[in-house]
């Protein structure tokens, strides 16, 4: 097992994956465009199915022109902390494959999870880079694909909020409560060896068969 930032693994894992957490306490200090493009140019390397690379990524620096724009597109619960990230990002996913409106265009089975997957980069790399990443399902969808003239075929994903950690003590009194690296489900609830059965489906047929 492994123990750090609170946390412990059941089986041995390098330490950077206890220490990754999605905070909402932020410094809210400017950084270099330059150290963003570092974090997504780790995410740009995640696997790809075929290689199709599915994902984008939207950006704001806080500070810039766009910023204002960003905040506005999260919902409220989110604004209020968010708004003291250094960047906001906005992941996208192209669901197809091939040229749009072309006979070689094919639904992408994979396009989200391999969003996933160059998310889990780009949070890990921001962390081995001093930052901290806070993924958000709480985004005005609808409004980001106006706003970005984003075309059907493409999927709104998730928004992404990075800078560097905070005291708690910037969030609101309900935020503070939650400020912490959250636990896991013992892995044995989401592994099976040879069979797929959920937890309560388990009890049930084991009530059942007695």
């Amino acid at each position: 097992m492994t123990q750090s930032n609170n946390r412990e693994s059941q089986y041995p894992i390098d330490p950077m994956f206890l220490d990754r957490w999605s905070p909402r306490a932020f410094t809210g200090e400017v950084i270099d465009e330059a150290q963003l493009l570092s974090l997504l140019e780790a995410a740009h390397w995640a696997p790809s199915s075929s290689n199709q690379q599915p994902w984008r990524f939207i950006y704001a620096l806080k500070g810039s022109e766009h910023w204002e724009k960003f905040v506005t597109l999260l919902v409220h619960a989110n604004q209020e902390w968010a708004k003291n990230a250094s960047a906001l990002i906005f992941v996208v996913s192209r669901s197809f494959t091939g040229v749009a409106g072309s006979g070689e265009e094919k639904p992408s089975y994979t396009h989200s999870f391999d969003a996933g997957a160059a998310w889990g980069y780009l949070a890990l790399q921001a962390r081995l880079s001093g930052f901290y990443a806070h993924g958000m399902g709480g985004i005005k969808h609808e409004e980001i694909r106006k706003t970005f003239d984003i075309p059907e075929g493409y999927r709104i994903e998730a928004g992404v909020a990075v800078g560097r950690l905070a005291d708690k003590s910037v969030l609101s009194e309900r935020n503070q409560a939650r400020e912490f690296p959250s636990q896991r489900k013992p892995l044995s609830d989401l592994a099976f060896n040879g069979h797929f059965l959920e937890p309560a489906a388990f009890i049930r047929k084991h009530i059942l068969s007695l």
